[in-house]
C-alpha cells in the first residue's frame, strides 16, 4: 500500500497540467470568459449534487441498517455518488467531466461495483459478509489432490543415541 503513495503527487502534478492544458484548449476554442463561466457553472452544479449525493446516502444507509439488511451497497454507491459531485465541484473542466460521468448510471454502478470488489479484498470474509450480505463465490473443478502421506515415525533415541527396543505396558494390565 505505501509503494502506491509515493506516486500521488507526481499524479496530482500530472492532473493539474492536465487540468490547465485543457482549460486553455478550451479558452481558446470557446473564448475565455466562456471556458471561465463553464468551470463556475460545473462547480457550482456540483456543490448542489454534493449535498444532494450526501443526503441520499445517509437515507440509503439509514434504511437499510432499520430493515436488518447489509448497508454495504447504499454506502458504496453514496460514496460513488459523493466521489462524483466532489469531482464536479473540484475547479477543472477535466474533473468536472469525470464526476459528471460518475452521475451515469451505468458508469456509477461499474464504479460501484469496483469500489466493492476493493472493499471486499481489504477486509475479512465475515466483515464482507456484513456489509454486503451473502457473496457469490466461483468454484473451479481441479485435478484431485493426492492423500497426503503419513510420515514414517522416527525410534525414539534416549541414553546417548541408542534406540531401546521394547514394548510398551499399560499399568494395570499384564
Amino acid at each position: 500500500m505505501r509503494r502506491g503513495l509515493r506516486f500521488v503527487p507526481v499524479a496530482l502534478l500530472l492532473a493539474v497540467l492536465l487540468e490547465l492544458a485543457v482549460f486553455v484548449a478550451v479558452g481558446r476554442a470557446v473564448g475565455f470568459g466562456a471556458a471561465v463561466l463553464l468551470v463556475f457553472a460545473a462547480s457550482l452544479l456540483g456543490l448542489v449534487l454534493l449535498r444532494r449525493e450526501g443526503m441520499r446516502a445517509w437515507r440509503g444507509f439509514r434504511t437499510a441498517a432499520r430493515a436488518g439488511q447489509p448497508p454495504g451497497p447504499q454506502v458504496t454507491d453514496g460514496l460513488v455518488g459523493l466521489a462524483g459531485a466532489l469531482l464536479l465541484a473540484a475547479p477543472g473542466l477535466v474533473s468536472g467531466l469525470v464526476g459528471l460521468s460518475l452521475m451515469v448510471p451505468p458508469v456509477r454502478r461499474l464504479a460501484r461495483s469496483g469500489v466493492q470488489r476493493a472493499a471486499e479484498r481489504r477486509v475479512s470474509s465475515m466483515v464482507a459478509g456484513d456489509l454486503f450480505g451473502p457473496r457469490t463465490v466461483r468454484v473451479r473443478q481441479g485435478a484431485p489432490q493426492p492423500p497426503p502421506r503419513p510420515e514414517p515415525e522416527q525410534p525414539v533415541v534416549v541414553d546417548g543415541g541408542r534406540a531401546i527396543e521394547g514394548e510398551i505396558v499399560e499399568p494395570g494390565r499384564n
